[in-house]
Parts: structure tokens; C-alpha cells; sequence
């Protein structure tokens, strides 16, 4: 089956805007042009599309959030990509970025919003320069500026950079960055499609979210539902890292397992056996690797099912010989590091959880400090204003919970040899035992 989202692995230059228009580009915004924009969104909404960035909400159903009321309205393009082991965006923005472009004008006609604003991480430098030469060579096609296609609507896009904060992929901390301000999140409500950027209604989404528009507007939504499962349809790009032979992005149909996934990216590593899979990079809840996890299918009401989460499917590969207690510890300082600190128990909570994980890791703490670990990642989970606070404790209650012993073996002090009696030792050395 051919690759939808990452067609440059079968169409040479598919990002450059005259080779996707020979294969078929912008036909779906011409499709969309031409009908409302309610019935655009009822097409996206039927084909139960979910988003990619991380939530899987159904994309129609966020898009008809976004009240019919007169002045400026906007499409925020989610390509900050901050999640450790995520990659996928990367790759649309680099390879397809026409297929991106068209997504969110499709969104923007849905929504009759008047601009959008790509919000880039800090780090792309090269790759928003040049997603700005191709919005001027849309542009000069007709599809983006004034009178879109030959409408009457008219369109702006405009790429943003980002300063390299993790924070700033939530989606309020990005139109606060966009805005100027400090990159925190927002107190909600009110939401963002009815109050966002600039107290407008807006509609956030992720690159690969709207990369699966085109397609559907062209295919139709059934077409788009007879691949991967009834609950989570259409493919899926999974960024495989970590200890594993060949990383890298592999679209695949939803429902497809993890076994299926891991066996087509080469095995793990060295021939080693797997012991741990984060499904959803440092943010998602560890799972071992037991035949129940890789027999899994990759969908995101099935992987929830095991107490993790599919997210962006951001997969780290851990092999046999894998630290737990230097994983865990290692992730919560990159949390503690990224935490704005605008919420106590996120900012405090970070803090002590890197502090105590460093004690137990350098053997410098006490069984004590292993419970009092889990005691304060329980009480931070629910009380932030956004989900860095709920990730922070996912590396470190899952670890405790599958590999609680590796925790107890750093602070349980050495037991002492047991040595024979003097004399018993004297009668067996004459013995020449």
C-alpha cells in the first residue's frame, strides 16, 4: 500500500509544490472550495480522524467547536515536536510539506478563518525557512493570499519560530509564545476555539493531523475509515529509537501490534531481549515487554487499555540491559528541566522527584526515599494547569511499578559475607578441604 503521509519514501521531491501538483495536490482544497464549510467538517468528522499530536480528540468534532461569529478567525499548525523519540514531523515538514500546507488550508476554509500561524520549534531553523519558500510557491499557484482558488475567501500563513521550550507544544503556552508573552499555559476556560490566539476562536492542530486532511477530502471519509481500526482509522507514523536496529518513521494502518511494528524496524538491537517500550516517548507510562504488551494492537483505546497511551507514538526501545532506576531518573530531569514552573505542584514536584531519583541513583538514599518517590508523584497527578505535570510521574510510577525491585536494590545496604568460625576454618584448612 502506498504511503499517504510519507509519500517521499515512494515519490521523489513530493514536498516541492509543481511535483505534488502532478500527483494530484490540492485537489482536495479545490474539493473543498466547493462545498460549505460545514459540510468540509462533517466529511473530516465522519471519518473519525483523530488527532496525532499526542489527545487522539476526533479532529471534525474540535473544528465544529469553533463558533460562527464575525471577525478574524485562525489555524495554529502544531510543529513544535518537543517530545522526546518524536520525529514524524520532522519528516512531513522536510518531505511533504505541500501535503501540510494544503491540510491546513483545507482547516482554515472550515473554520473561515483568516490566517495561519505554523508554530516551528526553536531547533528548525533551516526547515521554516524553507517551508516559507513553499507557501510562496502555493502562493503563486493561487492557493494561498486573496481569493483562494478562485473564492471568495482569502487565506495568510505565517511561520512562527519557537525558542526550544517543551512547554510552548501545549497548546495555550504556544499562543501565548505566538502573542509574545511568557510561554506558560492558560487558565481554561475559556478554550481556545472559542478564545485563543489573540482572543479569537482557533483551532490548534499537529502537523501529521492535518497532513491526513488532503486525502480524505479526496478520498472520501469511508475510504479513510476502511483503513486501521472502527474506534482509531487511517495510518499512523510511528517513530521507532532507543534500542532498536533500524530507527526510524514507519507508517502503518492503526492495529497493527507491537511485535508487528518492531519486527518490521529490525529487532531489538544487538539481538538482546526487549524489556521495556515507552509508547509514547518520556511522557507515556512504560510498559514491559511481555507477549500481552507485543501482541497489542496499536490503537489508542488498546494501548490506554494497558495503562500507558499511544500519544504521538513516539516508541523508545529499552533493552534487557536497561537501568530502570538511571531511565526513570533520567526523564524526570528532563521534565524538572522543561517544567515552566507557573504551577506549585509541577514546579516543586519536578524538582523533588529529580533530587530523590539522583539519591537513590548514587546510592545515597534510604528504602524510605523509594516510597516517598511514588508518595510525591501520586499527589502531583491532576493538580496542573497543563499535562507536564501528569507526564512527569508517568517514567517514574510505571518503573516503580514493573521494576520496583531495581529501586530497592540501590538502597538496600550490602550484606556482609558470612564467614566461617576461626576454628571451624583451621580444621577444614588442615583437612585440605
Amino acid at each position: 500500500m502506498p504511503n499517504i503521509l510519507l509519500r517521499d519514501q515512494d515519490i521523489p521531491n513530493i514536498g516541492t509544490y509543481d511535483v505534488y501538483v502532478q500527483h494530484g495536490g490540492y485537489e482536495g482544497l479545490r474539493k473543498a472550495l466547493s462545498m460549505s464549510p460545514k459540510e468540509v467538517i462533517a466529511v473530516v468528522k465522519d471519518s473519525n480522524l483523530r488527532g496525532r499530536g499526542g489527545a487522539g480528540f476526533s479532529t471534525g468534532m474540535k473544528w465544529s467547536f469553533v463558533p460562527d461569529v464575525e471577525g478574524p478567525k485562525y489555524v495554529v499548525v502544531n510543529a513544535d515536536e518537543s517530545e522526546p523519540g518524536t520525529f514524524k514531523d520532522r519528516q512531513i515538514l522536510e518531505k511533504n510539506t505541500q501535503q501540510l500546507i494544503e491540510g491546513a488550508l483545507i482547516c482554515a476554509y472550515a473554520i473561515q478563518a483568516t490566517a495561519i500561524y505554523v508554530y516551528v520549534r526553536g531547533e528548525f531553523w533551516d526547515i521554516g525557512f524553507q517551508l516559507e519558500r513553499e507557501i510562496e510557491k502555493a502562493r503563486a499557484g493561487g492557493w494561498v493570499g486573496q481569493n483562494i482558488g478562485g473564492s471568495n475567501w482569502s487565506c495568510e500563513i505565517h511561520v512562527h519560530w519557537g525558542a526550544g521550550a517543551y512547554i510552548c507544544g501545549e497548546e495555550s503556552a504556544m499562543l501565548n509564545s505566538i502573542e509574545g508573552k511568557l510561554g506558560q499555559p492558560r487558565v481554561r476556560p475559556p478554550f481556545p476555539a472559542v478564545s485563543g490566539l489573540y482572543a479569537r476562536p482557533t483551532v490548534i492542530n499537529n502537523v501529521e493531523t492535518l497532513a491526513n486532511v488532503p486525502p480524505i477530502l479526496v478520498n472520501g471519509a469511508a475510504w479513510y475509515k476502511s483503513i486501521g481500526t472502527e474506534k482509531s482509522p487511517g495510518p499512523k507514523i510511528f517513530c521507532m529509537s532507543g534500542h532498536i536496529a533500524k530507527p526510524g518513521n514507519y507508517e502503518l494502518p492503526l492495529g497493527r501490534t507491537f511485535r508487528e511494528l518492531i519486527e518490521m524496524a529490525g529487532g531489538v538491537r544487538g539481538g538482546k531481549q526487549l524489556k521495556a517500550i515507552l509508547p509514547s516517548g518520556a511522557s507515556g507510562p512504560l510498559l514491559p515487554g511481555t507477549d500481552k504488551v507485543l501482541d497489542t494492537p496499536l490503537t489508542y483505546e488498546d494501548v490506554a487499555a494497558l495503562g500507558s497511551t499511544l500519544g504521538s507514538a513516539s516508541v523508545i526501545i529499552l533493552d534487557e540491559d536497561t537501568d530502570m532506576v538511571w531511565a526513570a531518573y533520567k526523564m524526570i530531569k528532563f521534565f524538572r528541566h522543561e517544567s515552566c514552573g507557573k504551577c506549585t505542584p509541577c514546579r516543586e514536584g519536578t524538582y523533588w522527584l529529580e533530587q530523590r531519583l539522583s539519591a537513590i541513583y548514587h546510592r545515597k538514599a534510604t528504602r524510605a526515599d523509594v516510597e516517598l518517590v511514588e508518595s510525591v508523584a501520586k499527589q502531583m497527578q491532576g493538580k496542573s494547569l497543563c499535562a507536564l505535570g501528569d507526564f512527569a510521574t508517568s517514567p517514574v510510577l510505571s518503573a516503580l511499578k514493573y521494576w520496583r525491585d531495581e529501586f530497592y536494590a540501590y538502597v538496600e545496604p550490602a550484606k556482609p559475607a558470612v564467614k566461617a568460625p576461626a576454628r571451624k576454618a583451621a580444621a577444614l584448612a588442615a583437612a585440605g578441604d
